[in-house]
């Protein structure tokens, strides 16, 4: 806990603004949402490249949205909210729709994994708006009022 505790203050002493500490949350919550695994990482490194203002360590912080306690819950969410938003008839996420997809053929592999991840990519990026605009309010909030009450000018 004392880790994160040292990240916070450090993030809170630099010399960047409210806004830029919550946009760094809020794009490193969108991408923590976003069902692109293996590549969050690398999305934080681009985002940190392309975007000058924003606080690096912001958007890192932001990405722990998908800890192994909570990746479950977003992706539940994502899906279903995909499963709602799109035409086709796609099934309840669970157990025994894993247990179904089988390596034995490319093709029925392929299109277990399309009829799996086409919900859950979009659901993911209307979960994803939705949190990281929460984030960005909730945070440019809290650091505000940090910064008005602890943080020496």
């Amino acid at each position: 806990m004392a880790v994160w505790k040292d990240k916070i203050i450090s993030l809170l002493k630099r010399n960047n603004t409210p806004r830029e500490i919550a946009l760094g949350v809020a794009i490193g919550v969108f991408i923590g949402i976003s069902p692109l695994y293996g590549l969050h990482t690398a999305l934080v490194i681009i985002c940190a490249l392309i975007i000058p203002r924003v606080n690096k360590l912001a958007i890192l912080i932001g990405t722990n949205i998908s800890i192994p306690p909570t990746l479950p819950f977003i992706t539940w969410l994502a899906y279903n909210l995909g499963r709602m938003m799109l035409d086709k008839e796609y099934p309840p996420l669970s157990w025994s729709m894993f247990s179904q997809v089988s390596w034995q053929g490319i093709g029925g592999l392929w299109k277990s994994i399309v009829d799996i991840y086409y919900p859950l990519f979009v659901g993911s990026m209307v979960l994803g708006t939705l949190c990281a605009a929460t984030a960005y309010l909730l945070t440019l909030m809290i650091v505000r009022r940090i910064k008005r009450e602890h943080v020496p000018k």
